[in-house]
Formats: structure tokens, C-alpha cells, sequence
């Protein structure tokens, strides 16, 4: 008997109808789990959203009660109604109780940073913006590039022997 061949015309026409329908089932599968998700997400955004409704519902309902504004504002605003005696204790020591805010102490106005700074620019004491000098320990230089032994800046180009600044440039 003749030996029949293992792959025939209609197992391959078998194969290829199924590999098509596999193919065109593909997509709509995905699209279809992608949409339960979606689902499910939309579902739990919606309890969310319907627990907030709720809460907030609650919170009106709350707000409507004359007795929970009374009390509110006693607490929050220590109001004291008509007739009544309120007393506020106040901590011997604050630091025991609640801390208080510790505030960044104010800047000081814009014009009086100005001045300060013309000032320290007269006097010498100043420092040029961007320049380091690290074998200059005062931070004081004059136009010549010399410091005299007090750190003070001597305008006349000469570093004052005696320990004093010279006078051609202070105070004027």
C-alpha cells in the first residue's frame, strides 16, 4: 500500500482556516477585556465619588443644625453669646502647649537694603560682588590690591604703618 503523506490538502486548508479565525477573534478579545477594566475603574471612581456625596450630604446636614454653629463658633471663634461668662486659659508656659509658629524674620524694605549697601560701599567695608580672594583674610582690598594692619580698606594707595586708617577716606 501506498504510504499516505502526513501533511494533505484539507488538514492545511484546516490549519490555515483556523489560524484566520484566530486572528480575527484576536482583537476583539483584547478591546473586550480592555473594556471590563475600564469598567471595573469606572465602577470604583463611581463608589468613590458616591462616599464624598455622601460625606459632604452629612457635613450640609451638619452645617444646617443651629446647636453645631453655636458650638462651632464658641470653640473655633470663642464667641460668647449674650448673657454669658467666658474665660480663655491661657498656658503659663506656651512653650508646653501648642508651639507657636515661628515666623522668618521680615525682610527689611527694599530701600534700606539700598542704603545699607551704599553705605558699606562708602565706608570701604563693602565687597565686590563675585570677587573671592582666598589670601585676603579681611575681605577688604583697596584699588591698589594693598590692606593696611587694622583690615581697613587706605584710599590713598598706601597701607597706613601706624595700625590707623588714613583719613582722606573715612567718614567723608
Amino acid at each position: 500500500m501506498a504510504k499516505r503523506p502526513q501533511l494533505t490538502g484539507r488538514a492545511a486548508i484546516l490549519a490555515i482556516v483556523v489560524c484566520a479565525i484566530a486572528m480575527s477573534l484576536a482583537y476583539p478579545v483584547r478591546e473586550y477585556i480592555a473594556q471590563r477594566r475600564n469598567i471595573a475603574e469606572l465602577r470604583e471612581e463611581k463608589a468613590r465619588v458616591e462616599a464624598e456625596r455622601q460625606r459632604l450630604l452629612a457635613e450640609a446636614q451638619q452645617v444646617r443644625d443651629p446647636n453645631w454653629i453655636k458650638r462651632t463658633a464658641k470653640e473655633r471663634l470663642h464667641y460668647c453669646g449674650p448673657g454669658e461668662k467666658c474665660y480663655v486659659v491661657m498656658d503659663a508656659d506656651p512653650g508646653k502647649g501648642a508651639t507657636a509658629v515661628k515666623r522668618p524674620a521680615a525682610a527689611p524694605p527694599w530701600y534700606q537694603t539700598l542704603w545699607e549697601s551704599v553705605q558699606a560701599a562708602d565706608d570701604g567695608t563693602g565687597r565686590r560682588a563675585g570677587v573671592t580672594d582666598p589670601a585676603d583674610t579681611s575681605g577688604e582690598t583697596d584699588t591698589t590690591g594693598k590692606t593696611d594692619t587694622t583690615g581697613k580698606t587706605d584710599t590713598t594707595g598706601e597701607a597706613d604703618k601706624t595700625g590707623e586708617a588714613g583719613t582722606a577716606g573715612e567718614g567723608e
